[in-house]
């Protein structure tokens, strides 16, 4: 056999084993040894740049150096967001078998773009958006979709979609409806296809932080009057604030009758239609023209896999192909999808096995036990805070997100003091690291939000979190009021 390890960029067969085996012995522990970890790190950029600024290094380190480095000064100086008692964003619990899946599909550097290159990942990326296309009740012959980085490329593929569909080439007077609490990737994407803001409408959300429809109705009948065109409307399924499902069966309405296409952001809450209390959430999630998902969310998975999903397949295909010279000896035949004919990539990773992996290994019960579990612990919480005397529900658990203030009878605060009080809690956490809790704005209060959707989080972990929020908050009003 020749001797590879000459050649550049290139390790012996026992280097290699090496370095494979001490990452896999990390992953191992950090995936066992996840409660008992220090989880948040406090560093500013003064520190880390004392820690790894360097001038690019022309000579060889080992692999042995380099990892122990890493280990040392990045793993140490990184939050995990897989931890139980990171609460805050849309955390990402992940799971060992995806993050092996990861490893091979970077390992053997597969590119899933298009069929000919590897047809067995076009396979499993059909076969995995087939799964999903069931699970949300979309036509399986007839639908479509793609896994992209996460939901934001996911909305800009749908929006960009859904113009071409409704408006062709001349969208000048095209508007777009979304809420106040639609996800920000949603204003991101209708900017980045070059939307003015006067063809945007937010509506105000209701007093549960819906859409409201009396004035979704009254902005399409105005607009209609003066002479633009209403085309899309973006619904929420699980904002990221509340939790809150759009009102879905009376969008669909709306779009049936006005020819409207009807985008649902389901990025955080869609995977909630595994279980029975999600589903009656999502009521009508099925009549969207197109719909984001993201698996790195809730069904999982690791950073990053999004999936986009249509009803109809060839729309993705007549918005996305182009004929590349370059590419014509790997077209294939119409039943062999090139994924980089169904959305903005070309080059793309293999999102798709570790989907595929995690779910076969586990099965979909797996996976629909946890997301019930996620959100009864959030019942259990409201629970507790309600039948407290310290605590104040602002936005009740809604898919396994929940707001709440500490907000105490036995004490006559002002609004201004309670919003100090809770943004102080929130940093004095944060400064324990025993937990990672933000706060968010609602009502125009500041308030605690915790998204529960790691299965290894326990409801002793929250009572252990509330204790210590409200021995912060205590020693808060005693140095007030000295």
């Amino acid at each position: 056999m020749s001797d590879h390890s000459k050649a550049p960029l290139t390790l012996t067969k026992e280097e290699m084993q090496r370095c494979g085996y001490k990452i896999v012995d990390l992953l191992a522990d950090h995936f066992d040894t996840i409660h008992s970890q220090k989880f948040t790190s406090l560093v500013d950029r003064k520190q880390m740049d004392s820690l790894l600024q360097e001038t690019v290094p022309n000579e060889a380190t080992s692999p042995d150096e380099v990892l122990d480095h890493i280990v040392k000064n990045v793993l140490s100086h990184t939050d995990f967001l897989t931890h139980p008692k990171f609460y805050s964003f849309v955390p990402s619990p992940s799971n060992y078998i995806s993050v092996m899946a990861d490893t091979i599909a970077t390992g053997f550097n597969i590119f899933s773009g298009g069929w000919n290159a590897s047809p067995a990942a076009a396979e499993l990326e059909i076969v995995t958006i087939h799964w999903l296309l069931e699970m949300f009740h979309f036509p399986i012959t007839e639908g479509g979709g793609l896994f992209t980085s996460g939901g934001s490329m996911a909305n800009l593929t749908a929006l960009t979609t859904a113009r071409r569909v409704k408006c062709g080439d001349d969208y000048a007077k095209a508007i777009i409806y979304l809420s106040d609490q639609a996800h920000s990737s949603n204003i991101k994407a209708i900017r980045v296809l070059g939307f003015k803001k006067r063809q945007v409408r937010v509506i105000p959300t209701d007093s549960e932080f819906k859409i409201s429809m009396n004035k979704l109705k009254n902005e399409i009948a105005k607009d209609k009057l003066e002479g633009y065109q209403p085309f899309c409307i973006i619904a929420s399924a699980g904002t990221t604030n509340t939790g809150t499902v759009d009102p879905l069966d009376a969008i669909a309405e709306i779009c049936r009758k006005e020819n409207l296409w009807m985008h649902v952001d389901g990025a955080y809450g869609g995977a909630a239609i595994l279980s029975e209390k999600g589903k009656a959430y999502l009521k009508g999630i099925e009549k969207a023209d197109s719909l984001t998902v993201d698996p790195h969310k809730w069904f999982f998975q690791p950073y990053e896999i999004g999936c986009l999903l249509v009803k109809n397949h060839k729309w993705l295909s007549k918005t996305f192909s182009e004929k590349a010279v370059y590419l014509r000896d790997i077209e294939g035949n119409e039943s062999e999808i090139n994924f980089y004919e169904h959305g903005i990539q070309l080059t793309r990773r293999f999102r798709a096995l570790k989907f595929y992996m995690s779910i076969k290994t586990f099965g979909l019960n797996a996976f629909r036990e946890a997301i019930h579990y996620n959100i009864t612990l959030a019942e259990s919480l409201e629970n507790i805070l309600r039948e407290s005397p310290k605590w104040e529900v602002i936005s009740p658990a809604t898919l396994a997100v929940i707001n709440f203030r500490y907000n105490p009878i036995s004490a006559t605060l002002s609004e201004e003091e309670l919003d100090k009080i809770n943004q102080d809690i929130s940093k004095q956490v944060i400064a324990s690291k025993s937990a990672v809790l933000v706060t968010t704005i609602l009502l125009d209060q500041v308030v605690l939000r915790m998204c529960l959707i790691n299965p290894r989080t326990t409801l002793a972990d929250l009572q252990d979190t509330l204790a210590l929020c409200e021995n912060y908050a205590e020693n808060y009003l005693l140095n007030v009021t000295k």
